[in-house]
């Protein structure tokens, strides 16, 4: 019988899939940049929303979580995209709390505080649970919920391009990045047979899928499709 591994292609593909989608998951993190810009620039949060930012910390948390040894095995890329994506994510709160007004920066403290709070109940529940089995597909579902409602909330501009017939409320590259992630790990998940992965990763190339035609579809008849309060609403 050979020694040979006969499933080095199958390696191969998760790593270069697992890879791509941490390159393109970039795109994503950075993508509230331009929106920071003008906050640090008039000394003012506006009428920008910091939730998008508690929830995608929290999500990334969970999901870094699920790729750890301790819950999954050999899902290192899954922890390292997810850890870059907490601490963006962590940096842009901080500052909307420098910038924003009493009211709202105790409002963001407090589910700052709440974020981890969380994240430690999952944390020290998740390692209470003896049988590896059932610790991976406790703390695996919470990663996929997470992860499908998160894709689900661009629904709301898809609803929006819609009734509006412009896509200057969904910029272009940063569903081109949701797309290209999306796609690179749902063939990690494929690849790996990790349901908790491909499925919801599944749902989101589906959902930027339908962004991008419409963009392509409405393009002709939109304006500017890059104000920079949208970044917000929609990350």
């Amino acid at each position: 019988m050979s020694l040979v591994n006969p499933y080095p292609s199958f390696e191969l593909g998760k790593d270069a899939a697992g890879i791509a989608g941490n390159i393109f998951a970039f795109g994503l993190f950075v993508s509230p940049i331009p929106t920071f810009r003008r906050i640090i620039t008039n000394g003012s949060t506006e009428l920008f929303s910091g939730l998008p930012y508690i929830y995608s910390l929290l999500n990334c948390l969970i999901c870094l979580w699920y790729g750890t040894p301790l819950i999954s095995i050999d899902n290192l890329l899954v922890t390292t995209v997810n850890s870059i994506g907490a601490a963006f994510q962590l940096v842009y709160i901080l500052l909307f709390l420098i910038y924003a007004e009493k009211p709202r920066k105790v409002r963001m403290f407090g589910l700052l505080l709440a974020v981890f709070g969380i994240f430690v109940v999952i944390l020290v529940g998740s390692l209470k649970i003896s049988d590896s089995s059932m610790r991976r597909m406790f703390v695996g579902c919470l990663s996929c919920a997470s992860l499908i409602s998160m894709f689900a909330s661009p629904l709301f501009i898809i609803n929006l391009v819609i009734r509006t017939k412009s896509v200057e409320f969904m910029p272009f590259y940063l569903s081109l990045s949701t797309f290209l992630m999306s796609v690179s790990f749902f063939l990690y998940g494929l690849l790996s047979d990790d349901v908790f992965i491909y499925l919801p990763n599944g749902i989101g190339t589906g959902l930027a899928m339908i962004q991008l035609v419409l963009y392509f579809y409405f393009k002709s008849s939109s304006c500017d499709d890059s104000r920079e309060p949208l970044i917000v609403s929609y990350r």
